[in-house]
């Protein structure tokens, strides 16, 4: 029987008086956000359609290999944008995905496989509902580094 691995989630950032945050994950990876219109970098949003396209890609590449497609899809590119709403809290309204596929996919099973790949992907299965929120203000832990 394989031995399952999973890989630890969550996120740490750290703000000081002035500055960006910086980002940590659960595995030690880090990012620092930008928030300036013409500074390259990631701001908290780009990381959010980041995630969503990166999800969406490699739930893609599962599609393909599902519907025994893989052979035929030999590169992907997916491009994930959002619209803000322009009432209400600050929010996106409306979030598209583009796949563009390399291969010999024919459109139908291009939107198939887009498709199915939304059906797998833990991002959109996640902003497709509203799933709960929980604020914690404990007291700052020691340094576990």
């Amino acid at each position: 029987m394989a031995d399952l691995r999973t890989r630890p989630l969550g996120a740490t950032a750290t703000l000081g008086r002035r500055g960006y945050p910086q980002i940590r994950s659960a595995t030690g990876g880090t990012i620092d956000i930008v928030t300036g219109a013409s500074e390259p970098g990631f701001n908290p949003l780009d990381l959010l359609l980041a995630s969503l396209a990166a999800c969406m890609s490699m739930s893609a590449r599962i599609a393909a290999r599902d519907l025994g497609l893989a052979e035929r899809m030999s590169g992907l590119r997916v491009e994930a944008t959002g619209e803000k709403a322009d009432e209400g809290p600050s929010r996106f309204a409306a979030l598209t995905v583009v796949f563009q596929f390399e291969g010999s996919l024919t459109a139908k099973e291009q939107l198939e496989v887009g498709h199915r790949a939304e059906e797998i992907c833990t991002v959109s299965n996640t902003l497709a509902v509203r799933p709960q929120i929980m604020i914690d203000s404990s007291r700052p832990q020691p340094d576990q580094g």
